[in-house]
């Protein structure tokens, strides 16, 4: 089955490294070029938590999610609809892409009943039943109308490959009947590979799903419980099949490692609730990975949070005054961290992209290794051994 469905969105390969799968490219949507490899924030709400628009268009992302499944509940796709659709509704002019609901359903184990027609759910909010099927979830996000729309598939628990083979059967069947049932002309659908951490299932999945010719790619199923070096191995086996001529999508990933890592594998298109969470926990980013601004250690601290960042709040605050806002409960504090954190991903995004124009990408990620710490030393230590088993293969 082949399906022209590439019209409203199209994907322009610009560079190519060739010590790496990493890439640069514009993506063209009917609100804007985006630039890859390109960080979204997520407004799971239509709303990016803490942030309004203008800080937004200050901060300067091409695009954001939003999310099928939260939207669909509170407040309906009908009224977003009849408020004139999900860009007027939250007051933003540029590219946004609608999940499918499908990791909020698999995050939903006890709540929820799959078969191959669709999944049946209760609401988190009220205990309601609702029921999703590959028809519903176009409808809702041809409702809302995002420039981006996914498939509806089965997020699959990583390590069963009996049930990894199912939930792909089911998953490249969904998606057959998402695009039958797609029509709007200024929206496009991408499909979704999935396969657990399975090389043989992910490759039959890519194969399947690129016969049905979708104008972009994502990858679905990783970081839900699978170790790094199982991530960059599924990731390494898909930068060589997956098309060239079309973006690929790494769903709910993206802390900066990750970052680094996927775009390291081919990656154009990253998306996580990681940044803005953190930021609300009194977490912020730095070169050197993550800094507690709760701890007494910034007490009395004068510094910014980045010596250098351009961003509004480490251009006019303390860490001692951000220490201050989170330990008084002040709003502010939320705030002013997560305009830091977003703009802190924006900015790594736009150096990589400039370090893979100018061939420097190997090097640059070299250079975030040697002063990036991670949380997790374990993590730490599989992305160590990976990188020295690539310089390994790569005879340096």
């Amino acid at each position: 089955m082949s399906v022209d469905n590439r019209g409203p969105v199209s994907f322009d390969l610009i560079e190519q490294n060739t010590d790496s799968h990493a890439r640069a490219g514009v993506l063209h949507t009917p609100h804007g070029d985006v630039p890859t490899p390109v960080f979204c924030p997520v407004g799971t709400q239509a709303t990016v938590k803490t942030l309004s628009p203008r800080d937004l268009e200050e901060l300067g992302p091409r695009q954001i999610l939003s999310n099928t499944y939260h939207l669909y509940l509170r407040p309906g796709a009908e009224l977003i609809a009849r408020m004139g659709g999900l860009h007027q509704f939250m007051r933003w002019n540029r590219a946004i892409l609608t999940d499918s609901g499908g990791f909020q359903v698999f995050s939903l184990k006890a709540l929820r009943k799959l078969d191959d027609d669709g999944v049946t759910f209760r609401s988190h909010i009220d205990g309601s039943e609702h029921r999703f099927t590959p028809e519903k979830v176009v409808e809702i996000q041809e409702l809302l109308g995002s420039d981006i729309a996914m498939v509806l598939d089965e997020c699959a628990e990583p390590h069963d490959y009996a049930y990894n083979v199912e939930a792909t059967r089911r998953t490249h069947l969904w998606a057959e009947r998402c695009l039958k049932a797609h029509t709007r002309p200024d929206q496009a659908m991408f499909g979704i590979v999935q396969g657990g951490i399975f090389p043989d299932l992910r490759a039959e999945s890519a194969r399947i799903l690129m016969e049905m010719d979708f104008p972009g790619y994502a990858i679905g199923g990783l970081s839900v419980g699978e170790s790094k070096r199982d991530m960059h191995r599924i990731l390494d086996v898909l930068a060589p099949l997956l098309p060239q001529s079309k973006p690929r999508y790494l769903m709910g990933v993206g802390s900066p490692e990750d970052l680094v890592e996927g775009v390291w594998r081919g990656v154009d298109m990253f998306d996580c609730v990681l940044p803005t969470r953190l930021a609300r926990n009194g977490t912020v980013l730095t070169p050197q990975g993550r800094l507690n601004l709760r701890n007494a250690a910034n007490t009395e601290d004068p510094r910014p949070i980045v010596e250098g960042c351009g961003c509004y709040t480490c251009q006019n605050f303390t860490r001692a005054y951000l220490r201050h806002l989170l330990i008084t409960k002040e709003i502010l504090g939320l705030h002013l961290n997560t305009i830091h954190n977003i703009h802190f991903m924006l900015q790594m995004m736009r150096d990589i992209r400039q370090a893979i124009l100018e061939h420097r990408f190997a090097a640059y990620r070299e250079a975030f290794w040697a002063d990036y710490r991670v949380v997790d030393e374990r993590v730490r230590a599989e992305n160590k051994a990976a990188y020295k088993q690539h310089r390994l293969a790569a005879g340096r």
